[in-house]
């Protein structure tokens, strides 16, 4: 069974006697962030050293239990022992690292390991040192047996500098970790609330790093949750900002169904920023790559109904059309280009499914008085476009 030991003794400094793995950063706890990475290992069990009745511990025990895991509080080196069996593989990370949940993962789960660092960049950050030329990066993974030597120290020891030493003396190899920031790398251990909020941008920046521009409206959310991503986190998290696509997309249909289809397509532009800050956010949240689901796409489903309907109610209605006559130019213009971001290449398909640019193009054309060629001449594009890029592929492929 592999099993991760996590510390949440140490307070957050001499005016704050809360936990240092309690403090946040951009919405998740340090202690949060560990059990992730326990998670990610495939640890099946947890044992958190903690003092008794410390809040918080419900909410892990809740977030292992999602993971597939137990988390068990405990108290005291004796504790950990009671809890490890010498066939265990046991990963311990220190009170208050707060690390990458992939990169640590990837350098924790080839087998027995202490991992360490350079002297000068791992005193500087606050970590133990080992030797004369390294310190201490608070993470390890080693055998089950040698968390057994913790019985002939002192219940009270600091059990994961004790492990460390039992470890190294065990002969369990070093591997330095790259130099965090490098790579996007993040690595550091939070001691003070203050460093908990120097460090949020910084990790919002680094959780966002990988992300492809997919138009103007993708970098202008991706540009509002680096700069305000924070705020938003600590103010309700992503889930929040869904709420308020949410309620943008339904002003957005009251608008146009109440006779003003600009103010609905203004909306409908926000709606979609806030849909992209949401999934960016919870990527943030997570500490995960995001991934296009079924509420994603479902929300994009929405939207598209709501700019159909937006682009119907602010078209002029000749007497005697039918309403599917009227329907026909908004849906194929919708349709082509869920088709089109199949055939396009890649680096073009943001543009296609940038609902906020087309709203405001949709939001020009309506008020210039021309919406109606616009939609037909986009629609016209859109097909040329398709017919070129299929034709292209084809000469490619051959016959």
């Amino acid at each position: 069974m592999r099993i991760a030991v996590l510390t949440m003794l140490d307070v957050a400094g001499p005016a704050d006697p809360a936990p240092r793995a309690t403090l946040g950063i951009a919405g998740a706890s340090v202690a949060r962030q560990q059990v992730a990475l326990a998670l990610a290992l495939g640890c099946e069990r947890i044992l958190v050293l903690a003092a008794p009745g410390l809040p918080g511990i419900d909410a892990l025990e809740q977030a292992a239990v999602r993971g597939g895991a137990k988390l068990s509080p405990v108290s005291g080196a004796h504790g950990v022992v009671g809890g490890v069996t010498a066939a265990d593989e046991v990963i311990v990370l220190a009170d208050g690292l707060f690390a990458s949940t992939g990169e640590a993962a990837q350098m924790l789960g080839g087998g027995a390991v202490v991992l360490t660092q350079p002297i000068e960049q791992g005193l500087a950050a606050g970590f133990e040192r080992i030797d004369l030329n390294n310190a201490a990066a608070g993470a390890m993974r080693i055998p089950g047996r040698l968390v057994e030597r913790l019985a002939e120290l002192p219940a009270d020891c600091d059990v994961t500098s004790a492990l460390q030493r039992i470890a190294l003396q065990a002969g369990v190899p070093q591997h330095p970790i790259p130099t965090p920031g490098s790579n996007g790398l993040f690595w550091t251990l939070v001691r003070s609330e203050d460093e908990a909020h120097a460090l949020e941008p910084q990790w919002i920046r680094q959780r966002t790093r990988s992300e492809v521009m997919k138009g103007p409206g993708h970098a202008l959310a991706l540009a509002g949750v680096r700069r305000f991503g924070a705020a938003l986190l600590h103010g309700g998290g992503a889930w929040s900002v869904g709420l308020g696509a949410a309620a943008l997309l339904l002003m957005a249909a009251g608008a146009g169904g109440l006779g003003a289809p600009r103010i609905g397509f203004v909306c409908a532009a926000l709606a979609w920023l806030a849909q992209q800050a949401f999934a960016l956010l919870g990527r943030v949240e997570s500490d995960r790559p995001s991934d296009d689901g079924w509420l994603a796409e479902g929300s994009a489903i929405v939207l598209d109904i709501v700019l159909v309907a937006l682009m119907v109610w602010a078209l002029p209605v000749p007497v005697g059309v039918p309403l599917w006559q009227r329907l026909f130019a908004p849906v194929m213009l919708i349709g082509l280009l869920r088709l089109a971001r199949v055939i396009v290449p890649t680096r073009w398909t943001g543009w296609l499914i940038d609902r906020a640019l087309l709203a405001v193009v949709l939001l020009i054309a309506d008020v210039s008085g021309n919406l109606a060629p616009a939609i037909a001449l986009l629609a016209l594009l859109l097909v040329v476009l398709g017919l070129a890029m299929a034709g292209r592929k084809a000469r490619l492929t051959g016959p």
